[in-house]
């Protein structure tokens, strides 16, 4: 015999889970003792819940396995949400085991009992509460495998006098979906007769089609087409990628905007960039993506392909001919280079030291001394080793990542991209240290998010994960300051009294030094990428650093303009 504990636990451990995060309490606690007492698989406790459901997101979309969160009843399974929801936008299948109250007092209002069906009817691709033991193996199968089909999160809930009763001893299998096949041929061909009759062909390409990465780079040189790609899409297509023009919307260039606006036939594979501004207007759009759902949502699609990427492309790729036309390709790659030495420029930690802009950080209250954000992220992306995995939270610091760190090599990029949370980056960073402590793992993260969960901190200590955390700390919430200022309101309500934050992770066990002289940043990071566990480099950056969005508009510059007077009077006043 066994009880519903063990079989979940030994099912996911025999699945191949090797870590459960969580808080534990009542209604979990048969399960985090059948975790106790199961060999391979670890309970990770963490100081909020919300960290666990990052973590696990983290993992499963690493290692594409299930990963595993838990939390108790009421307000432990709430504060699973938010990191729920970016598993559920990441397409990550995650499995979430929560607590309820005894069966008896369900639907009484009883001390801490909500009704997680309906508090996780969004969220979730699959949720069921266990009423009977006999409801085990196959509930947790259908969870499971929900989960994977689905590519999101499925929710068990397990009410407190439910986890201890005794089962046949049995073990769930669960079964991940099989890859997808092509389209059929003639809409195959119906690609390959527009791409025929067209001039300029870009291609936009996201996470959907890393596995494809020979095949879209083979395309591209076919049709000499640059290759805009999301920021999701980093790591499958940097590095040696001739065809890359890096990435369109807010946090991209000139060179990717021009590449789609001047297309007249835009190529989508494997991404559901939201951004519709930066579509073409005029061009003929083909759109191949797994998920039907993704067809057309975004733009006008004219020729909609329901396949896997690396498929359809080699069925596309023998129909295509050979292209001698480079010019569309050399305008986008120009501009690519022309953006990159002014982008360079800034990356130069004696930038400001010029005297306008000497008088100009005065004029603005910004003391000399502080660190351009862009010679942070430049120094990280020379000392990295070339398998780290990198997290970034939301906001500024994904701008500098994406602008400044080149995914080469084997490095891994996670973020919260599509639902757009701050305080992602740190718990990301502990679930991939978990997954395989061989990696260097390196969080970038803003000093607005990282004081959000600043308490998880402390379980890179307990778990000794060999976590690098780099705190973009500019005592702001940069990207609202900077919508602000775009909209010529002065900034309000943006502004951070942020402790020493080296010292708050020195007092929690972390290794950390606080960086505000611009010479010392290279040191600095190659100091914490030698240390053995978690570090942190508080680095003091300049709060009115801007990111320019790739074709900044007349009222954008004038909305900033006016708000920055706005602030200087303010200032004097």
């Amino acid at each position: 015999m066994s009880t519903v504990a063990q079989c979940i636990v030994s099912s996911l451990a025999h699945h191949g889970v090797t870590q459960v995060w969580g808080v534990v309490g009542d209604a979990l606690n048969p399960v985090t003792d059948a975790i106790r007492t199961t060999d391979g698989i670890d309970w990770i406790g963490v100081r909020h819940e919300e960290a666990a459901a990052y973590a696990a997101g983290a993992q499963a979309q690493l290692t594409g396995r299930v990963g595993v969160c838990m939390g108790t009843v009421g307000p432990g399974a709430i504060h699973l949400l938010n990191g729920l929801y970016d598993a559920k936008k990441s397409h990550a299948p995650v499995l979430a085991v929560v607590g309820q109250v005894p069966t008896p007092e369900v639907g009484t209002d009883y001390f801490q009992e909500v009704d997680n069906d309906k508090l996780f009817a969004d969220v979730a691709v699959w949720a069921h509460t266990l009423t009977s033991a006999d409801q085990l193996p196959h509930a947790l199968e259908a969870g499971v495998n929900a989960a994977y089909e689905l590519g999101g999160v499925a929710v068990l809930t397990l009410p407190g006098d439910v986890g201890s009763l005794e089962i046949d001893d049995a073990v769930a299998t669960f079964s991940r979906p099989a890859p997808m096949a092509a389209p059929g041929p003639a809409d195959v061909r119906s690609v390959a007769d527009a791409i025929a009759e067209s001039d300029k062909v870009t291609l936009l390409v996201g996470r959907g089609a890393a596995h494809a990465r020979s095949q879209v780079v083979a395309l591209a040189t076919a049709l000499q087409a640059p290759m805009v790609v999301t920021v999701k899409g980093k790591p499958a297509f940097d590095g040696d990628n001739p065809f890359n023009v890096g990435q369109a919307g807010l946090l991209g260039n000139p060179a990717a905007a021009s590449a789609l606006k001047d297309a007249d036939l835009l190529l989508m594979v494997g991404t559901d960039f939201p951004y519709r501004e930066y579509y073409p207007d005029d061009a003929l759009v083909v759109q191949i993506d797994s998920r039907a759902s993704h067809l057309g949502r975004r733009t006008r699609v004219d020729i909609p392909l329901v396949g896997d990427a690396a498929a359809t492309l080699d069925a596309l790729l023998p129909l295509v001919a050979q292209r001698d036309d480079t010019s569309h390709l050399d305008s986008a790659v120009g501009e690519l280079r022309s953006w990159r030495e002014r982008q360079a420029a800034l990356a130069d930690p004696g930038h400001d030291d010029e005297g306008l802009i000497r008088k100009a950080r005065s004029l603005f209250d910004n003391p000399e001394g502080r660190i351009r954000p862009e010679a942070v992220a430049t120094a990280v992306d020379r000392a990295a080793p070339l398998d780290a995995v990198f997290t970034v939270d939301t906001g500024m610091s994904t701008v500098w990542l994406a602008r400044y760190v080149e995914m080469r090599g084997d490095r891994e990029l996670l973020g919260s991209f599509n639902l757009g949370s701050m305080a992602n980056a740190l718990p990301q960073a502990l679930g991939a240290a978990a997954a395989d402590r061989s990696r260097p793992v390196i969080s970038f993260s803003g000093d607005g998010g990282l004081m959000m969960l600043l308490g998880d901190l402390r379980t890179a200590v307990t778990y000794s994960l060999p976590i690098v955390v780099v705190v973009f700390d500019n005592a702001r919430l940069g990207m609202v300051k900077l919508e602000q200022e775009e909209g010529g309101l002065p900034e309000f309500g943006t502004r951070l009294d942020n402790p020493d934050l080296a010292a708050v992770a020195s007092a929690m066990g972390l290794a950390s030094r606080r960086v505000e002289d611009p010479d010392d940043v290279d040191e600095a990071v190659r100091w914490a990428l030698a240390q053995e566990g978690p570090v942190l480099l508080d680095m003091v950056t300049n709060p009115d650093e801007v990111a320019v969005p790739p074709h900044p508009s007349v009222s954008q510059a004038w909305g900033f303009a006016v708000a920055k007077v706005q602030e200087a009077l303010e200032s004097r006043a």
